[in-house]
């Protein structure tokens, strides 16, 4: 590892902790942080996610990294991730079809530099999206099943369904390897459908607008389980780490981290992580988000910060 990359490296991420051996104490581990966007960390109406900030800034201060993982594409998190002040952090994009690594999370002979606009090594983990649109196309014509793929809605019908402005809009669009769509069939198609995607390699996942079309590799848990060998990679330690999500989309990464957090949703749909480390909100969006936090990490956060207190300043 490069010095430059050294050094960006260690702004995201916990000061190394001395321990005894066997000492278990978990507020000296170091920590890790992955979560859902819409409805999650942003409200589901308004995208606000001002009462988690104090939450977002304590993290940020600790060098905690916050990881958005997401049905977004590349191309929203762009400001997104300047917004929420995480452009030192990995993202994960489209479900898990997209990872995003800035600088500090590479790795100098596995990854070469980023290309991007964002400045972001990406790694594709799943198949093209035009070969997963042209095969919803040929299912759609095969079985009479009905759905409106998000590539077929015009920029003021996406807008209209997701409250986004244009220009997020526009950028809802930009797919890379995966497609929403809208079901407009019965629950019998539905199967039928779905086993056909499988035949194809494809997976269908519920998210709380859309479902989403993407390749069988490709899902959250599976792209969070790859960031935390990264991590562990390039720190030498594993993280102890901390989900967040509210919808049946979330369930593989809430299963494939520490702790979990199902945020209470704006929907009457089903999450059931089997994590037995679970906590459910009684609050909504980033309220419950700061909520499900505080429930997991609130009692370690002054002895937390009482060992950094001690430590030397990373260079």
């Amino acid at each position: 590892m490069t010095e430059q990359t050294r050094t960006a490296h260690t702004q995201t991420e916990l000061p190394d902790i001395a321990l005894s051996p066997g000492s278990a104490d978990p507020a000296l581990q170091p920590r890790l942080v992955v979560t859902d966007l819409d409805g999650s960390l942003l409200d589901h109406h308004s995208y606000d996610f001002s009462p988690a900030s104090p939450w977002l800034a304590r993290l940020k201060q600790l060098g905690v990294p916050v990881i958005p993982v997401t049905s977004k594409t590349r191309a929203e998190l762009i400001s997104l991730r300047e917004a929420l002040g995480l452009t030192a952090t990995p993202f994960v994009a489209e479900n898990g079809a997209v990872i995003g690594l800035p600088p500090g999370w590479c790795h100098a002979r596995l990854d070469r530099p980023g290309s991007g606009l964002d400045g972001v090594v990406v790694k594709h983990t799943g198949v093209d999206v035009g070969f997963i649109r042209a095969r919803l196309n040929v299912w759609r014509k095969r079985l009479g099943v009905r759905f409106t793929r998000m590539s077929e809605l015009d920029i003021a019908q996406v807008m209209a369904l997701t409250g986004l402005d244009e220009p997020r809009a526009k950028a809802a669009r930009k797919r890379e390897g995966s497609e929403p769509l809208i079901w407009e069939d019965d629950e019998a198609a539905l199967a039928n459908f779905r086993l056909a995607l499988e035949g194809d390699g494809l997976t269908l996942t519920q998210g709380g607008r859309f479902w989403h079309v993407m390749g069988k590799a490709s899902d959250k848990g599976s792209a969070v389980d790859w960031l935390v060998k990264r991590f562990t990679a390039l720190r030498g330690r594993a993280p102890l780490s901390l989900g967040l999500g509210d919808g049946p989309n979330d369930i593989s990464m809430l299963d494939a981290v520490d702790q979990a957090v199902v945020i209470k949703g704006c929907h009457d749909l089903t999450v059931t992580p089997t994590n037995t480390a679970l906590y459910r909100t009684k609050e909504t969006g980033p309220t419950g988000w700061a909520e499900g936090v505080a429930h997991w990490w609130g009692r370690d956060d002054r002895r937390l910060a009482a060992v950094l207190s001690q430590q030397p300043e990373t260079a």
